[in-house]
């Protein structure tokens, strides 16, 4: 028997309208995926009957986004678009020209409503796996943890940068598999400086075009996802 949490079991009353008899299908955020039997719906708790669970496994690759936070409610839909493409982790970076500034306390509050956030996108697509959101950080920081990655790449405008499906096919090439961790960069508006870039590609990350337009950051980061997804998840 499960029994919803109180957010979720106002959601599943008065926004779904779940009646007792009726079968929902239930993800916890860590792969697993409960079919389940609406047991008892009261003002505060909804009571379920699991009828069958399995397990989801993770995808063959871990990808990190590493996003430069922009302002207002755009990196919501940057966390949103990242679920729903199954992004292991979401570094919001404060970068030079990023000018959003946060308090401690600023800052368990966006955790917070980003993790909400993709919890309702995971829940609209499907993907029982939940990524993993961490606290707003510089780049130094971020570049200070020498993460190694198989692959890393960075979305920029400078000459010479090759198109990402081409790197990621040369890898395959080079390696005979394809790379199982990986971080894709995306700047804020105005991307980063020139000395961002190339501490970020000195770290090992590949400069990499994103088009012949120049792209909003959200929209910069949806194309690559997207891309790497393709890339990733097509057949040998």
């Amino acid at each position: 028997m499960l029994t919803l949490p109180e957010r979720e079991a106002w959601h599943a009353q008065r926004v779904l309208r779940v009646v007792p008899g009726q079968q929902v299908t239930v993800l916890d955020g860590q792969g697993h995926q409960f079919s389940c039997q609406v047991a008892e719906v009261s003002r505060k708790a909804v009571r379920l009957a699991v009828l069958d669970a399995k397990t989801v496994p993770l995808l063959p690759y871990s990808l990190t986004l590493v996003q430069a936070v922009p302002r207002g409610k755009v990196f919501d839909t940057i966390v949103q678009k990242a679920t729903e493409l199954a992004t292991s982790r979401i570094v919001p970076l404060l970068s030079a020209r990023v000018t959003v500034r946060l308090d401690q306390a600023q800052v368990q509050s966006k955790l917070a409503h980003w993790r909400q956030t993709a919890i309702e996108a995971m829940k609209q697509c499907g993907w029982p796996w939940l990524p993993r959101i961490e606290p707003p950080q510089t780049l130094a920081e971020f570049l200070a943890r020498h993460e190694p990655f198989d692959l890393a790449v960075v979305g920029c405008l400078q000459p010479g940068s090759r198109h990402l499906g081409g790197i990621v096919r040369q890898f395959y090439l080079q390696r005979g598999r394809r790379p199982q961790t990986l971080a894709a960069w995306i700047g804020p508006e105005g991307d980063f400086t020139p000395e961002e870039l190339a501490a970020i590609q000195a770290a090992g990350a590949q400069p990499t075009s994103l088009g012949p337009t120049v792209l909003r950051t959200d929209t910069a980061a949806v194309y690559c996802l997207a891309v790497l997804s393709c890339e990733l998840q097509a057949p040998d």
